[in-house]
């Protein structure tokens, strides 16, 4: 086995690119690469027709089977704080207050290499209870006693890490990732009293998480851990996910800690399962909410699928960022969250996401009312909940148009974050919200849609490209005004636009911006 370490090395990062490490993540590689690259092949061939339950399955769905119950650091979930590994980001979310702490490497995460190691450094330092750091205005942060249930996020089948090379592949993005941490951070978990927790992103199928369960099982079986000491939440955020829900869950049963309604990368993959379909095309993003029909079917049916099984079912991501110079629109942001948390607990989900530390507080106040004080809501079951293929298909019901106003904002959505993005930060704050790579994508899928099927405005003009670009201009030049030359020019915009003329303009729609971006990165 040939490995290739092609990234630079400081001195830091030699404490977890030890060879040892580098090796366990290359025999993951060797043995994983090959059914990795069959199951992204299938993906394209299982979209040339609409999802729809799997009648090879059928049995695995009757069936009275139940997932293996959670430890106790999960048994507890109602509130779980999202964001990216830097340091200072890291300690605040584990001194958030909220029960678990989703470090991403993934979509809050802008995969430079220095990302990376740094962010394994940082969840190694976190676990020992040695984390700190200094800013430049002088403050101080460290550890407090009791901190969130750590979960870590790799990065989805799809995506390569190409600074490790193996036999003269890069290995997957996802196995890089996981491999890290459960070398260097699995039995330190363990002996701590808690375990190596993850969420898994962007499955579409059982038979991927099919995998995930087989590379748990060899990891465990190489570090010397009990079968099942893993446990992993699977986002349930594509549309041909959701029809196989059972499926997953039975794949993983005896490491399964549930599902997420990952409700916008959802959104997402809606729009790139239909992009050909004029009768699917959706209205502005804004109003796309959880209780249109089609989204509203999916959240229900994660709950009833979950609560049979036994698993937790966890609730979307509030990416509404509190304002703390402006009263009125904090007051706004924490009623709207407030109302989206309310209507997740009456669902029966056992807990929620959020994306700042403000909103902690609030969605525990929420769970901990609806639920009495109860860990979670597992006996509901939901037996009333029957949802059809068809109501899961029913992108054509949502109401809403196509405006100006929301075609600005994605076109001014996705130029920013892409910026963001190639300039090292994965979740960047725009216009009150807490973007990250999957609201840029719903962005830039509705522009190609929009321009694709010719859609009209509400005021009667057709989006064409050059629309796009006119709009483009306009709004580029506003952010220019707004941050100066200087930062401007930092932002590599020219980078910036070709990207998002690619991924937003491109005849065919592209599968993901990630894919595009990763070559503009160190």
């Amino acid at each position: 086995m040939n490995i290739e370490l092609t990234g630079a090395i400081e001195p830091s990062f030699e404490e977890v690119l030890t060879p040892d490490a580098l090796e366990f993540v290359a025999g993951l590689q060797k043995q994983f690469g090959a059914w990795r690259r069959e199951l992204l092949e299938t993906r394209a061939e299982r979209r040339r027709s609409p999802p729809d339950f799997l009648p090879e399955t059928r049995g695995i769905r009757e069936e009275g089977w139940r997932v293996e119950p959670a430890p106790d650091q999960l048994e507890q979930r109602w509130v779980e704080i999202t964001g990216p590994t830097d340091r200072k980001m890291v300690i605040n979310a584990l001194n958030s207050g909220a029960d678990g702490f989703m470090a991403d490497f993934e979509d809050a995460n802008a995969p430079t290499w220095r990302n990376m190691i740094e962010g394994h450094i940082n969840l190694r330092d976190a676990i020992d209870g040695t984390i700190a750091y200094d800013s430049s205005d002088g403050r101080h942060y460290e550890l407090a006693p009791s901190p969130a249930t750590l979960l870590v996020r790799p990065r989805g089948w799809h995506l390569p890490e190409r600074h490790l090379v193996v036999d003269g592949e890069p290995v997957a993005g996802a196995l890089f990732d996981f491999g890290l941490f459960a070398f260097h951070c699995a039995r330190r978990l363990v002996e701590a009293g808690a375990g190596p927790y993850f969420y898994l992103p962007k499955l579409e199928s059982h038979r991927e998480a099919r995998l995930w369960n087989e590379v748990f099982c060899v990891a465990q079986d190489v570090l010397g851990l009990p079968r099942g000491t893993i446990r992993a939440t699977v986002l349930i955020e594509t549309l041909p996910a959701a029809f196989e829900m059972d499926e997953i869950l039975f794949e993983l049963r005896e490491h399964s800690a549930g599902l997420n309604a990952g409700r916008w990368d959802y959104m997402f993959s809606a729009i790139k399962c239909f992009a050909d379909r004029s009768e699917m095309v959706l209205p502005d993003r804004g109003a796309v909410t959880m209780t249109v029909p089609f989204m509203r079917a999916y959240t229900e049916l994660l709950v009833a699928t979950c609560h049979r099984r036994g698993a937790h079912a966890m609730g979307g991501m509030a990416a509404l960022i509190p304002s703390r110079r402006d009263e009125e629109a904090n007051t706004r942001a924490l009623d709207g969250v407030r109302a989206d948390k309310q209507r997740e607990a009456a669902q029966g989900y056992d807990g929620t996401w959020v994306a700042h530390p403000d909103l902690v507080p609030v969605a525990r106040e929420v769970f901990d009312r609806e639920l009495g004080g109860r860990p979670n809501q597992l006996s509901r079951l939901r037996d009333d909940v029957h949802v059809t293929a068809e109501e899961l298909l029913d992108l054509a019901a949502t109401p809403g148009s196509v405006t100006e106003e929301g075609l600005r904002t994605n076109v001014n959505v996705g130029f920013q974050y892409l910026s963001f993005w190639l300039a090292g930060r994965g979740a960047a704050a725009i216009d009150s919200l807490m973007e990250d790579a999957a609201t840029a994508e719903i962005s830039r899928s509705q522009i190609w849609q929009w321009v694709h099927h010719g859609v009209r405005l509400d005021d009667g003009r057709v989006v064409t490209g050059e629309l796009v670009r006119e709009i483009l201009d306009e709004e580029t030049a506003a952010i220019r005004s707004a941050v100066g030359d200087e930062v401007w020019d930092r932002g590599r915009p020219a980078d910036t636009r070709e990207i998002f003329e690619r991924v937003a303009l491109s005849p065919e729609l592209i599968e993901f911006l990630t894919l595009v971006a990763y070559d503009y990165l160190d």
